[in-house]
């Protein structure tokens, strides 16, 4: 679904960005918010302004990726200020807008577009080359809402793990994008394989080769894969991306060649 958006307030707002792009999964429990939170801080450390905006309504959990669970937002009754995290990064999640974190927001569809819609139009995210966005798996509400809205995104990043269960579902969202027009940018393999730090045996838990094997089938690029790592599990767990925590890990290694194409997005200006 390709073009501008049609809201003169978001249209105004997403022609300061550069790039969107739209970090995607036909299924649950890839590690999707850890790809788009860890590539957020990525290009946030090449020096690139980046945002990020979470719009997972049921289960957002960027902000506990980041460490900034229970942060006050600031604005005016124009605009919402983004929450900084550090010098380049930008994030809004509806987690922030909660009283509680507990909290259950039990929506229909309706709702859940006019937030998004909110987001986009009257969230200030002034100028930026990224902003990364965030979706909850499958092709329902909130992946159509945001594509539909932003109008003209780079593309799209899928992120799967190797088993078959998981590729079944996973070809249903590229095949979602490829219904609206949207690009894929590349497929990541999340949980490929597993060293055992006592002895240093590689294991691979739910097979491997499964995402590079979906990528080469329907004909979009693969972007890498990425370790079941320990000290993704701390980083997360902690608040503090494992891209830059534990920047020497084999899975911190394998990140940047994933991110090495988003970049070059913005070589091309």
């Amino acid at each position: 679904m390709s073009g501008v958006p049609d809201d003169p307030k978001i249209k105004e707002k997403m022609s300061a960005i550069k790039h969107k792009v739209i970090v995607l999964s036909g299924k649950g429990g890839v590690g999707k918010s850890t790809v788009a939170v860890n590539l957020a801080v990525s290009l946030a450390s090449a020096g690139k302004k980046v945002g990020l905006l979470d719009v997972d309504i049921h289960g957002p959990s960027v902000p506990k990726l980041l460490g900034v669970e229970g942060a006050q937002l600031e604005g005016s009754k124009e605009s919402i200020e983004p929450l900084k995290v550090g010098n380049n990064l930008s994030v809004m999640s509806i987690a922030f807008l909660l009283r509680q974190s507990d909290d259950a927001v039990i929506w229909r569809g309706p709702l859940k577009y006019k937030m998004i819609k909110q987001f986009l139009s009257d969230v200030h995210w002034g100028e930026l080359d990224y902003l990364i966005v965030d979706s909850p798996p499958g092709t329902g509400d909130e992946p159509l809402a945001i594509v539909q809205l932003l109008g003209n995104a780079d593309g799209a990043v899928i992120v799967t793990t190797p088993q078959s269960m998981a590729i079944v579902d996973v070809r249903k969202c590229i095949t979602f994008c490829r219904q609206l027009n949207l690009p894929v940018l590349g497929v990541v393999e999340n949980m490929s394989w597993f060293v055992c730090p006592k002895c240093g045996e590689r294991t691979e838990i739910f097979k491997t080769g499964g995402g590079e094997a979906m990528a080469k089938d329907m004909d979009i690029p693969f972007l890498g894969s990425l370790p079941i790592d320990h000290s993704i599990v701390i980083a997360s767990d902690e608040g503090k991306p494992f891209v830059s925590s534990y920047a020497e890990t084999e899975a911190a290694k394998a990140f940047t060649a994933i991110t090495a194409p988003i970049l070059k997005l913005n070589e091309k200006e």
